[in-house]
């Protein structure tokens, strides 16, 4: 059965929400504020969140970056009346995989929710993860890398684990700092050159689909474009 964490104030909405999702045999946890929810979210162990971005004590924004730190890969979907498009620039930047807009059916949100399932939770093919992505494939429990064309190259640990870290944040910003501390134990100046040499390889393995781009956020990371 499929973990809902929904977390909304507006307690009308949240009841409907909670008990139609229900009826469709998923399991929902549900928190009515940002600071009750941070503390429900590490025991709670959901495949899914589904955060309203005005809450109290800790809004949609904060509570989306706290639990990217502590689960990196957690789909997340935010739900709001803000339409702006700032306001969407925003909830992609501190961690959010999809924006609903506020009034919604219940079957777009069922929608949406599996078919981020599908995209982030990777497929099982023969007993092995893949995770696809654009015109790719990568096989992380490999470190191997399945182009448009069905070429499969090996990638060394440093670049299957840039890759990863990469992936678990499509289309958001991966800050330098993160990935020098977690692969090479520190963001000194040799290992910073030695990150700028594995992205130019990655960029040339995945080249071949333009609609893939790691692009330099200067000062700050990298933001990977699927």
């Amino acid at each position: 059965m499929t973990k809902i964490f929904y977390v909304e104030d507006e307690p009308a909405l949240g009841k409907i929400v909670k008990e139609s999702l229900q009826s469709r045999k998923y399991e929902v946890i549900m928190a009515d504020d940002g600071k009750i929810a941070l503390s429900m979210f590490p025991e709670s162990k959901p495949d899914i969140c589904v955060l309203d971005i005005m809450l109290p004590k800790i809004d949609g924004y904060q509570l989306a970056k706290a639990i990217r730190q502590i689960t990196p890969a957690m789909p997340i979907i935010f739900l709001t009346a803000k339409s702006q498009v700032e306001d969407v620039l925003k909830g992609f930047e501190s961690g959010g995989n999809d924006y609903l807009k506020k009034p919604f059916s219940l079957e777009e949100l069922i929608v949406r929710i599996e078919n981020l399932l599908s995209l982030t939770k990777g497929q099982k093919q023969n007993g092995k993860q893949e995770i696809p992505f654009g015109k790719f494939v990568f096989y992380p429990n490999k470190f191997e890398l399945m182009d448009p064309s069905g070429d499969t190259k090996r990638l060394s640990h440093k670049e299957a684990g840039i890759l990863m870290m990469l992936i678990d944040k499509t289309n958001q910003t991966t800050e330098r700092k993160d990935i020098l501390l977690k692969l090479w134990g520190d963001d000194s100046y040799f290992n910073s050159r030695n990150l700028d040499v594995y992205i130019t390889k990655l960029r040339d393995m995945l080249k071949s689909d333009p609609n893939i781009q790691i692009i330099t956020i200067k000062g700050i990371g990298y933001y990977f474009s699927v």
